[in-house]
């Protein structure tokens, strides 16, 4: 697979998790995070299993503690995000954990301990504009549920550096599939020490459920380090900055949400401050740019 290829595959990724933000909001009200997040990763496991069921029955140590690691950031960024959106619109969501593509070469600065290029700074101060204005209301509160989102987007962006290391040392396939079969282990857990487990009840829950199991989950949370093994951890959090247009897209057109034009500004500054970060650096010499 080419670079090319895999950031296309990405962008598909992307695509898909743009709906993931309409049947969390369906399931946010009615249904529990921890049966939300345990149907989904659970029936993606099952589905993959399935599939290829030869191809991942050769395990050993060092794939289960990777799969262990990144399936419980999974179950991290979903929790934040199922409670966040109790109190935060779809669109909104979106476009908070979207943030990822800033913290992405931020944490990447900070592992390398060297400065952050221009690029990135203004960057980070475009995205902070958006936040603010998206998540501080008319009285100067902050809103729970958008400081969730942010959570979410941290933990995401740690996921994307950590798989990117991970895929180089284990298979990227087991590794994808092992991690949804983690993160539904832990929400178990959790819906059994912290919540009754209930199982949803009507047929538009099942519908989002097995949507986010079978596209969001199953298809996006396997073919992602699959791709990543053929491309950066950059080039995977910029073309994921998708993913908040899509999820704004398809939450006007079947929950008619409106951000209003304060969200509305916001989102722009933070889609503007993602592409700003990410834009090529003016100092590097043609040969470094095109290798990127």
């Amino acid at each position: 697979m080419t670079q090319k290829q895999a950031n296309w595959l990405l962008a598909t990724v992307s695509l898909g998790w743009g709906t993931s933000y309409i049947f969390m909001k369906l399931l946010a009200e009615s249904v529990s995070p921890f049966t939300v997040i345990g149907l989904r990763f659970g029936i993606a496991f099952l589905v993959m299993t399935l599939i290829f069921n030869k191809k991942i029955m050769k395990v050993n140590t060092q794939l289960l503690k990777y799969s262990a690691i990144v399936g419980a950031l999974l179950f991290g960024i979903f929790i934040a995000l199922m409670y966040g959106m109790r109190t935060t619109s779809a669109s909104s969501a979106g476009f908070l954990t979207s943030t990822t593509v800033i913290l992405v070469p931020v944490l990447q600065t900070i592992l390398t301990r060297k400065l952050p290029r221009k690029e990135i700074v203004n960057g980070v101060i475009f995205v902070s504009i958006g936040l603010a204005l998206l998540t501080i209301k008319d009285n100067f509160t902050f809103e729970m549920g958008s400081l969730l989102c942010l959570v979410a987007a941290f933990l995401y962006a740690v996921h994307i550096i950590i798989t990117n290391y991970f895929v180089k040392e284990v298979d990227a396939l087991q590794l994808g599939i092992y991690q949804l079969g983690f993160a539904c282990l832990i929400a178990l857990i959790g819906s059994i020490l912290f919540d009754r487990p209930t199982m949803p009840n009507e047929s538009i829950e099942w519908i989002a459920i097995l949507s986010l199991a079978i596209i969001c989950s199953a298809y996006g949370f396997v073919m992602q380090p699959i791709a990543q093994k053929y491309t950066t951890a950059e080039n995977t959090g910029f073309i994921f900055s998708l993913e908040p247009v899509f999820s704004s897209i398809f939450a006007f057109i079947f929950l008619n949400e409106n951000m209003g034009g304060q969200g509305y500004l916001g989102a722009f500054l933070i889609l503007a401050g993602v592409c700003v970060a990410n834009s090529p650096s003016r100092a590097k010499n043609p040969v470094e740019i095109i290798r990127e």
